[in-house]
């Protein structure tokens, strides 16, 4: 992905955040700059990866098959007692986050505002493929049982939770608009965590046709 379209994109998502009357930390609006020689006071951000990250999943299509999201808390297990994580994401109309499921995450999904969430489930097998058994999910605290690869589809307030091994995809549901979508976990690890179905490019390479207007969690890195 382009630098520019990063940029554009983060920018689009702080006035949806806004319109939503959803606010970020104040570091989620620093430059580049900012974050120089801030490790030390700053170790908690950069070391459990918290706040802006986007990715198309390797697709060259971002608005097809992609997700920007701000991660606002999360633990580490080698370097602290946190045990939990929360982030917020924007999910465009049909735009889809591939089939997957977490080896060690349980997660709640809630859909904060704006359009409808379609989610698409599946329980896995031993072997890590799709099960033929009934899917059987909680929302908002009342169990509901789905034929296998089946779909629900979350109203703003509503909420899903999510146990570990449950195969998921979802997208924003067509003529509803963008869903500002929350979710609260047992502490996230995007590099390790993650089982998709039919593999993906979880982090983009990112042209870098111009200078950073905010800097992505990858990008600590390099600027820090």
């Amino acid at each position: 992905m382009k630098r520019s379209e990063i940029n554009q994109l983060i920018t689009e998502s702080i006035e949806f955040f806004k319109e939503h009357r959803f606010n970020l930390p104040p570091w989620a609006f620093w430059k580049p700059e900012d974050w120089k020689g801030k490790y030390d006071t700053c170790q908690e951000i950069i070391d459990n990866i918290l706040g802006w990250d986007l990715t198309d999943f390797g697709s060259g299509d971002f608005h097809k098959e992609g997700l920007i999201l701000f991660t606002i808390r999360n633990g580490n297990q080698q370097k602290d007692k946190k045990k939990y994580a929360e982030k917020i994401m924007i999910v465009e109309e049909n735009q889809l986050t591939p089939m997957h499921f977490h080896w060690s995450k349980m997660e709640d999904i809630i859909n904060r505002g704006g359009g409808n969430l379609v989610i698409n489930l599946c329980r896995s097998d031993k072997d890590e493929n799709y099960s033929n058994e009934d899917v059987i999910v909680k929302i908002d605290g009342v169990t509901h049982t789905l034929p296998p690869a089946g779909s629900v589809t979350l109203a703003p307030g509503e909420s899903i939770c999510l146990v570990k091994g449950m195969y998921h995809s979802f997208y924003g549901e067509a003529g509803k608009g963008k869903v500002l979508v929350g979710e609260v976990s047992d502490t996230n690890d995007d590099s390790n965590d993650n089982k998709f179905y039919v593999p993906v490019g979880r982090f983009p390479e990112i042209i870098e046709d111009e200078a950073p207007l905010h800097l992505l969690a990858s990008d600590y890195k390099d600027y820090i």
